[in-house]
């Protein structure tokens, strides 16, 4: 795979031009990589060109130092894009993706067209249950939470019916760096939109899954009620909406962005 030197960091991408008119990024969740959407490739690539990407700290993305911040993790993005020669883009985000998604929409100054976060928040869980798992897991590793992680990311149903797959999103969870998991968890654990989401003006589609409580269906009410070009539909998922109904998810992606 391609890897681009931008914002002072190796970002691991894939980059697919189908010559379409429009280009589609997707944002990974925290503790996953670009390969946690390949129920959305096959599809939305009918459609319009898209760039997969591992975020900073993930994959075969460069881990760096410190804390992360929202504006690092979107400035990846516009560097990314600016690099490949995207002036304009959609941006498809899902949990952390979602919090990067609203930075961008906030402060990409007209290069993001279209937002679709899925299974966020404008503010996901508190300091203290971050700063509990960012405790944890320095102390005991991923492979400490990975039961946890599966109840929470998939229905009962599929983590029985479809158990393969979900130990593919699980391998791949246990492999992510643990710096680069602890960094994101602190971008997080910060990231807090709930008094700025009044000044989003793009057009907005919101993704929740029915049984996720991790960002809840009441959380993505709070996104459609205060962004003011924005609708909000909800899948019989848990949080990870696009890999559980990829069908339902997809075409409501194709829709939104198509309208």
């Amino acid at each position: 795979m391609p890897s681009a030197k931008v914002n002072n960091t190796e970002i691991n991408y894939l980059f697919e031009n189908h010559g379409k008119e429009n280009t589609l990024v997707f944002s990974n969740s925290l503790g996953t990589n670009f390969s946690m959407w390949e129920k959305q490739w096959e599809e939305i690539s009918k459609h319009f060109n898209i760039l997969f990407y591992d975020t900073r700290g993930h994959g075969k993305s460069e881990v760096t130092e410190g804390d992360y911040s929202a504006e690092l993790l979107g400035n990846d993005i516009l560097q990314l894009t600016e690099f490949l020669g995207i002036k304009e883009f959609y941006f498809c985000g899902i949990s952390m993706g979602g919090l990067i998604g609203q930075w961008l929409a906030l402060s990409a100054d007209g290069r993001l067209k279209k937002l679709i976060i899925s299974n966020t928040a404008a503010k996901i869980g508190t300091a203290e249950g971050w700063n509990s798992r960012i405790k944890s897991v320095s102390e005991n590793g991923l492979s400490s939470i990975l039961e946890a992680t599966a109840e929470r990311w998939f229905t009962e149903s599929f983590n029985k019916n479809h158990k393969n797959e979900v130990d593919g999103i699980l391998k791949n969870f246990a492999a992510t760096p643990l710096q680069g998991y602890i960094s994101n968890c602190a971008m997080v654990r910060d990231a807090d939109f709930r008094n700025e989401l009044d000044k989003i003006n793009i057009p907005t589609l919101v993704i929740s899954g029915k049984y996720d409580e991790v960002t809840t269906v009441e959380d993505g009410n709070f996104l459609q009620k205060n962004i003011r070009n924005s609708e909000h539909i909800y899948l019989e998922t848990c949080h990870l909406s696009n890999f559980e109904k990829p069908t339902e998810f997809n075409d409501a992606v194709v829709r939104f962005l198509n309208q």
